[in-house]
């Protein structure tokens, strides 16, 4: 009975080096991730604007959901796991108008591009562009709902992004 529940025990204990508990599948041979700086290229799409540090704050959050769903060491370089790309859209939209063609409520849409690179497995290894929006009031001003603005749409986009490369959803 004793080896039973150390048999048990030590498939638990081994196994969870390899499955987190936030449904993240990690690569077998990953101990690292690397989370280069997501450069702010918004400026450069036609109707969309550049916002002063989006990239630290954006990169931030994708550190931090890492750590906080992995067991995965944070690296500058040499990671087992690199995330990388760009802020491509940082824009503002109505989204309904009133009967006086007035906008009655505006969306804040932030686009990222991310290269996944998995260095011991090309196989996992993707580039896609992620989006996500939050939409206001017209009456309020973008500077006032930009912090809450930011936190959401950061969190979404980091999911997807967690989702896609080491989930597998």
């Amino acid at each position: 009975m004793r080896k039973v529940i150390l048999f048990c025990l030590s498939l638990f204990v081994f196994g969870c080096k390899f499955y987190s508990f936030t449904g993240a599948s990690i690569p077998e041979n990953a101990g690292t991730v690397q989370v280069n700086l997501f450069t702010n290229d918004a400026a450069n799409s036609i109707g969309s604007t550049f916002e002063p540090g989006l990239d630290r704050d954006f990169t931030n959050a994708m550190q931090e959901v890492l750590l906080n769903q992995t067991n995965l060491e944070l690296t500058g370089v040499n990671g087992d796991l690199i995330y990388e790309g760009e802020i491509t859209e940082y824009r503002v939209t109505p989204t309904t108008a009133t009967a006086q063609q007035t906008a009655a409520q505006n969306r804040l849409t932030i686009s990222i591009n991310v290269r996944y690179i998995n260095t011991n497995n090309e196989e996992d290894n993707f580039e896609k562009r992620f989006s996500h929006f939050y939409d206001y009031a017209d009456t309020a001003q973008l500077q006032s709902v930009k912090a809450d603005a930011h936190v959401e749409i950061f969190e979404r986009i980091t999911q997807d992004i967690f989702n896609q490369s080491l989930a597998k959803w």
